[in-house]
């Protein structure tokens, strides 16, 4: 091999490195040390008072200003993957429908080992493990060694689908590296693998039945074909066929499928009204090139019919369902069909990177990157939240209640005004007598004396001023995992500028934080 042609491999590689290492990065920034990764279930207050029991005895992100998603109804369906649990039925929106993509939750339970306490982290990592197990199988199956490879697989790692799908725990990305691998053990012959790897996407995601005709081989209408088609399909058709005698037809994903490009019509025309009255021009403009990079992978395919390329097979068939898409995939920001259509976003890329299409194809059917990074840019955070602590099996959070403004911070302090009085509520898991220390620094806007009550009974009293103070150390204990605290200063409160909207400071918390002094069992 001549030199330039190891440098540009060595470059593809270390390209590669970079862009795991970037998506690791933007993947740990959403740990918390209480919920750990859930808060990709979007899990919001909406369905807090629905959700299933282990939902409530292990700590699990709520969303409290957000609408939520179905991450956590399949991470609900994994803790009953056989969908017979009574609570399921209240817990999960559309049961039926949604029952069908029962491969995420029954990989979330094998790996968990079946422990309830870890099944919900182990679902909310599964599209991560996906992510870096699809990275290493299509850089395998595009033989990376230059810039043309690496741009088309990191097109299909960062795209909206890919990464929406991780940023909301769904089954997508899983089905999609799944199907990878039944196209890849297809090329190497292994066609028994294929099939049931074909098998096991269907049950991930029923859509990925469409890639069959990349498993087929010539001639066309065959027994052979049949049989595989047979044997890929069986299992998906079987668990519906369970489904729906223990719960019933589905009434649900009506909305899916429509008239050709009726959808796609709609998506344009709703999205180019909402530029002219939406503030939200990056979540928009993302879009935009989204839709535009699916619309240019299909044109792609139609434009160079192969035949006889399996993957061109595979995604022809995804431009068909492109076609007939519903408005209910089409709708949204950037809309469930950047997810629905990643495997013709992977065929797409395959073929332009083997075929070394050119650049400007590449790059246009791979627009959707924008809005895929936009999927991990934001963290949530938890606006009352106070303090969080997880340590020997013990986790505990304490939240603001009322009396207190938002946080504020700086590159060394987090502080907490507040007008006079703070309530705190704290809330512990495992539910059973939880001690803790409550450290903190106080300061106010003039001398006085701040008192600290736990469910009444007072636990501490000091001086503060306008200098901050000391840490503070203050042993807590909770019954069954709850308490509530209150802070209360005889300290007028000032306000802070001549504003009319200004706010009354009294005194402000630095620095809180919480330490389990008794843990509970692991």
């Amino acid at each position: 091999m001549d030199r330039p042609a190891v440098r540009g491999r060595s470059t593809a590689l270390a390209a590669g490195v970079a862009a795991v290492f970037l998506f690791l990065g933007l993947v740990a920034r959403f740990w918390h040390p209480v919920y750990g990764f859930t808060s990709f279930l979007q899990l919001d207050s909406s369905n807090d008072d629905t959700k299933i029991a282990a939902f409530r005895e292990h700590p699990v992100f709520v969303y409290r200003d957000t609408g939520g998603y179905d991450g956590f109804f399949y991470a609900q369906i994994a803790y009953h993957p056989t969908l017979a649990a009574p609570e399921l039925a209240r817990a999960v929106d559309g049961l039926a429908y949604r029952g069908r993509r029962i491969l995420a939750p029954l990989l979330a339970r094998a790996l968990a080992l079946g422990k309830p306490a870890w099944i919900v982290h182990v679902y909310s990592l599964l599209n991560v493990a996906a992510w870096l197990l699809l990275a290493a199988c299509l850089w395998r199956l595009l033989a990376v060694r230059d810039a043309w490879g690496w741009l088309a697989w990191a097109g299909v790692l960062f795209s909206a689908g890919a990464l929406f799908s991780v940023r909301l725990a769904l089954t997508d990305l899983i089905a999609l590296t799944v199907l990878a691998g039944a196209m890849l053990a297809a090329e190497r012959g292994r066609e028994t693998a294929a099939i049931g790897a074909l098998a096991a996407a269907g049950l991930a995601r029923e859509t990925s039945v469409f890639a069959l005709p990349g498993f087929w081989e010539r001639p066309w209408i065959s027994f052979r074909n049949a049989a595989r088609s047979a044997a890929a399909v069986a299992p998906l058709a079987a668990w519906i066929g369970y489904i729906r005698w223990r719960i019933g037809p589905s009434g649900a994903g009506a909305r899916n499928l429509g008239w050709p490009l009726v959808g796609w019509v709609e998506k344009w025309r709703l999205t180019f009204t909402d530029m002219r009255t939406s503030g939200e021009t990056a979540l928009i403009w993302t879009t935009i090139l989204a839709t535009l990079a699916l619309t240019i992978q299909a044109v792609y395919l139609v434009a160079r019919p192969r035949i006889q390329d399996r993957w061109w097979r595979l995604g022809a068939a995804y431009v068909a369902l492109f076609l007939i898409l519903g408005p209910a995939v089409w709708e949204g920001y950037p809309g469930a069909a950047t997810r629905v259509l990643l495997p013709m976003t992977l065929a797409f890329n395959v073929l332009a990177g083997r075929n070394r299409s050119s650049l400007a194809w590449l790059l246009a059917g791979n627009l959707a990157v924008g809005s895929g990074l936009l999927a991990l840019k934001d963290v949530p955070r938890d606006p009352t939240e106070f303090a969080a602590v997880r340590a020997g099996g013990t986790a505990c959070v304490a939240r603001l209640v009322e009396g207190s403004y938002s946080r504020e911070h700086d590159r060394d302090h987090v502080w907490f005004w507040s007008r006079g009085e703070t309530r705190l509520t704290l809330e512990a898991w495992p539910k059973d007598a939880t001690a803790l220390r409550l450290e903190f620094a106080a300061r106010a806007v003039s001398a006085g004396r701040l008192v600290l009550r736990q469910d009444g009974r007072e636990v501490w009293r000091g001086k503060i001023g306008v200098e901050t103070s000391g840490r503070q150390s203050v042993p807590i204990l909770l019954t069954r995992g709850r308490g509530t605290l209150e802070f209360a200063a005889d300290i007028p409160p000032i306000r802070e500028s001549a504003a009319s909207n200004a706010r009354l400071l009294a005194f402000a918390l630095y620095d809180p934080r919480l330490l389990v002094t008794k843990p509970g069992p692991d």
